[in-house]
């Protein structure tokens, strides 16, 4: 029987010898090389295709996501599943982006991976309901606001929610900036006026989609 071979890359060595355990451990699956970096993972995937690249989001030198988009471009037969320790939906939409075929959470068990793994392989996608649920309301509730935003954002405002983005709350957010907490909380009513949205998470996704600034600006 053909094993399925799986890149993993992780800058955590717990984690990334976790997953390749999880690989060695199952009849149907061989871990064929470890990546400790984004950069290591695309050379990796490029000199070896893999049939399947597990990629963290948070690495050194290149990100997961920007290092999911390189391998599809350049392995477009290897599959990509990212598994992060995070449920922020706009990272779910910016890993869609790349072409990734599925996104998990890091406190899946270990079956749950392997099955997951097993699933990308096949050509179906795998994603943490929670986070894809709430990330397709945000895009619904987006779509309906088309063209109702009331204008841009100004400097300090952009600084605030890139600030809320990297998972800051309002004090950390007026420690860092300089300013009181009451302050933090007038600038998000007025980007949610601006923006005609409710929430951060919504806010966070416009400004993605927008071009204001990237995942890589609040890795």
């Amino acid at each position: 029987m053909d094993r399925i071979r799986v890149l993993v890359a992780d800058d955590h060595p717990i984690v990334l010898d976790g997953l390749s355990k999880i690989c060695e451990a199952e009849e149907d699956l061989e871990c064929i090389a470890k990546a400790t970096d984004g950069e290591q993972a695309v050379r990796l995937a490029r000199e070896m295709k893999p049939d399947v690249a597990i990629v963290d989001i948070a690495m050194p030198k290149m990100n997961g996501i920007e290092a999911a988009e390189q391998i599809k471009a350049e392995c477009p037969e290897t599959a990509v599943l990212v598994i992060s320790a995070h449920k922020y939906d706009y990272y779910v939409l910016a890993c869609l982006r790349a072409g990734v075929s599925g996104y998990l959470l890091k406190d899946e068990p270990p079956l749950q991976i392997a099955n997951a793994i097993r699933m990308v392989y096949s050509g179906k996608g795998v994603f943490d309901f929670e986070t894809t649920s709430n990330l397709i309301r945000d895009l619904a509730s987006d779509r309906s606001k088309q063209g109702t935003c009331s204008g841009e954002l100004c400097i300090r405002e952009l600084e605030v929610l890139k600030l809320a983005a990297k998972g800051m709350g309002n004090k950390e957010i007026g420690d860092k900036l300089c300013i009181s907490e009451h302050t933090v909380g007038s600038h998000f009513v007025h980007i949610f006026r601006k923006l005609d949205v409710k929430s951060r998470t919504e806010a966070i996704l416009y400004a993605l989609k927008q071009g204001w600034f990237s995942i890589d600006d609040i890795r």
